[in-house]
């Protein structure tokens, strides 16, 4: 590989986990919202505060959390995601560089 690949490689690696991470704080952030909406409603925590229900609830969203993580996410975001999204984000940066390319060699005066 060329500097020039290797740096759109690199490119391509760190949108790559750009989209992971904001899937996982979409998915953190959701089932954090449910959580708290069940504590707060069906629990009733703010009659009744008991340390085992809030251990629970914590253990839960952990292991829901893993859940998803393990079984879905993982499930279609593994190597051959990655894989495909490095070559179409690689084959984008090619032709977007070759469209930058023709412009300038159009525009410049002869």
């Amino acid at each position: 590989m060329d500097a020039n690949q290797h740096e759109m490689y690199e490119y391509a690696r760190k949108r790559i986990k750009q989209k992971k991470g904001l899937y996982f704080h979409f998915v953190l952030f959701f089932l954090g919202s449910i959580f708290i909406f069940i504590i707060n409603k069906w629990l009733k925590v703010e009659e009744s505060i008991n340390w085992y229900i809030w251990v629970i609830t914590i253990w839960l969203f952990f292991f829901i959390l893993h859940f998803i993580k393990v079984f879905i996410t993982d499930s279609f975001m593994n190597k051959n995601w990655e894989r495909e999204q490095i070559n179409r984000l690689m084959t984008m940066q090619e032709k977007k560089m070759e469209q930058l390319t023709n412009e300038v060699e159009n525009k410049k005066p002869i």
